[in-house]
């Protein structure tokens, strides 16, 4: 196919990107009539110039969008609201994926990883130019680029599950890409082994200085731990392998450690908890500033996509979350809600029989996370996360706001301009991966009376949802609540919701729970190829469907098999590429209700 079809790639030229913590530092790149030839890789800051410009690509609108329909919106945590008209939400919603609708392209994504190729496959070139330019440059700008190109094969992996995969770049128009499609395995372990190198060369988390925003904005071997973790704990629930359970918690382990370091070594001032605790999470009061657009790059994160509100403004996320009004959280442009599961807490909420996913009003997310909870009537709530810019307060607060445990919710928040929204992405943060460990632990226990391991996964999970209760609350997890693994797998589960909601996690999350549970899956052989594909974990469709208040029948009905959770692909690129195979179960004009 022609270059424009899938990477949408102009001149590469006239990128700027704002730099978030100091007004006086900018990277401004090059102007709009200077493109990428033979006569632009020439000098370091050539090469820097492209760097930046993947990272800027990321933070494409489309990229956006996407990190939040393909990784949550598709689950039961966000519906479409309801005084928004959008027909391709609805089918989205009714698992009536078309390949015309929007959200199947994939071209931002591969904007990226084209992005990664040109410097990868230019950048040698300048050091036999640019006596500036040194190995040493070039060895930590190709780790970048491997392990951002790497971040996003695992998104289109996890979106499409059948990919095509390249190396090579493409600069002109004129250039015609096809490709086939690659089985998962494969592209995962492409990815493994480009981040196996990048891990070598990249820079230390906080190597950029104190308070540097590329410490968090830009790939670091932080950022690679984690990655390795999510890659591994994927290629591990769906090949139900042992050995990638191992690896998935040995890099979780490398990146907890490192952030270990790092506070002992820098930030003494700042450890959380006791000097033994070696997680040092932020205490109930500080939690907020970690999705404050005042306090972004908070020392918990890992990754986060860097908005200024200016030269780059979240425009994504703030149409899809934000109900901006006199009260804050009311704006008519929102697109969609925290469905039903948000507003009330049920005791059962760690078990399959769990209407709603908070099990106590003694959380502190659950007042935090979503506007106008506590109300058992409620069929959609806003969403307060990346949202408000004041968080819940943990003491007896003022005479107004107040929920019955004494949490003060700090309603109206300040209110959010449309115009230049500069609320970061956050990728990755340290609870995340604790908790990716935590279900990589449970699946490693040899039965379920493997005490010692379960009980390492309990006090992982433990430790993230006792930071976010009220210290008095006499309602925690208690350890004897969930005997065996299959209690310790749906407590995980549960928690995770908790604590990522909204972070573009949780469809990814309910896929890795239906593959540890489906027989046949065969990650060697492409979708198409196969005239069989293995059945859905029924339990997985019965968390899906919580949040339809007339009930998930139908959808449970058309989910049937393995191709139904993934996207199909853009039907525009299948005319123009015709060694790709269609997601066997989507077909153009026709809903997956006729299949």
């Amino acid at each position: 196919m022609k270059i424009k079809n899938i990477f949408k790639i102009t001149a590469m030229s006239a990128i700027v990107l704002a730099v978030f913590c100091s007004c006086s530092d900018f990277l401004t790149i090059y102007p709009t009539d200077k493109t990428v030839g033979e006569d632009f890789w020439k000098t370091k800051e050539d090469v820097e110039g492209m760097v930046t410009g993947a990272y800027t690509q990321m933070l494409s609108y489309g990229c956006q969008e996407r990190a939040i329909l393909w990784g949550a919106y598709r689950s039961d945590e966000l519906v479409k609201y309801s005084d928004y008209s959008s027909t391709a939400l609805e089918n989205i919603s009714a698992v009536n994926l078309l390949p015309t609708i929007s959200y199947t392209s994939w071209g931002n994504f591969y904007s990226v990883i084209n992005r990664c190729n040109i410097v990868l496959n230019h950048a040698p070139d300048v050091m036999e130019l640019d006596p500036k330019f040194t190995q040493g440059d070039y060895d930590e700008i190709r780790a970048q680029m491997l392990a951002l190109r790497s971040l996003c094969y695992f998104y289109l992996v996890r979106a499409f599950r059948d990919v095509p995969y390249t190396t090579q770049s493409y600069e002109d128009d004129d250039q015609v890409f096809v490709v086939p499609q690659v089985a998962p395995d494969s592209v995962l372990q492409y990815c493994i082994n480009d981040l196996e190198e990048a891990e070598r060369y990249i820079m230390k988390s906080g190597a950029y200085g104190l308070n540097n925003w590329r410490n968090k904005g830009y790939m670091t071997r932080d950022a690679v731990y984690a990655l390795m973790a999510d890659i591994y704990l994927w290629r591990a629930s769906m090949t139900k392998n042992r050995a990638y359970y191992d690896k998935c918690i040995e890099y979780a382990d490398k990146l907890i450690d490192s952030k270990d370091e790092y506070y002992r070594t820098t930030h003494v001032d700042r450890i959380g908890g006791s000097q033994e605790d070696k997680y040092h999470l932020a205490d109930l009061n500080s939690m907020y500033n970690i999705f404050s657009t005042i306090f972004g790059n908070q020392d918990e994160s890992i990754l986060e996509w860097q908005y200024d509100g200016s030269s780059q403004s979240n425009t994504a996320l703030l149409n899809y979350y934000n109900r901006e009004g006199d009260n804050d959280h009311q704006h008519s442009n929102s697109m969609i809600m925290a469905s039903q599961v948000f507003n009330f807490p049920d005791e059962a909420a760690n078990t399959l029989q769990g209407r709603k996913i908070y099990h106590s009003k003694n959380d502190y997310r659950y007042w935090q996370f979503v506007y106008g909870v506590n109300n058992e009537e409620a069929t959609e709530l806003s969403i307060r996360k990346f949202i408000a810019t004041s968080g819940v307060v943990n003491g007896e607060g003022s005479s107004t706001g107040n929920d019955p445990t004494g949490f003060t919710r700090g309603e109206p928040a300040t209110r959010r301009n449309y115009n230049g929204f500069s609320q970061n992405w956050i990728v990755y943060r340290l609870t995340d991966v604790m908790l990716m460990k935590a279900e990589a632990l449970v699946q490693t226990a040899a039965s379920d009376s493997d005490h010692v391991v379960l009980d390492e996964a309990f006090n992982l999970v433990q430790k993230v949802n006792k930071r976010a209760m009220k210290e008095t609350a006499t309602d925690t997890l208690l350890i004897e609540n969930f005997k065996g693994k299959e209690a310790m797998e749906l407590l995980v589960l549960a928690e995770r919701e908790r604590e990522l909601c909204f972070e573009g996690k949780r469809w990814f999350d309910l896929v890795r729970f239906c593959y540890r549970h489906m027989e046949g899956v065969d990650v060697n052989k492409k979708l198409a190829d196969a005239t069989d594909w293995p059945t859905l974990y029924s339990p997985m469709l019965q968390l899906i469907v919580r949040k339809y208040v007339n009930g998930g029948d139908a959808v449970s009905y058309k989910m049937k098999s393995e191709p139904y959770l993934y996207w199909p692909i853009q039907y525009s690129e299948t005319l123009v590429n015709n060694l790709l195979k269609q997601n066997p179960v989507f077909q153009l004009e026709k809903s997956t209700s006729k299949n």
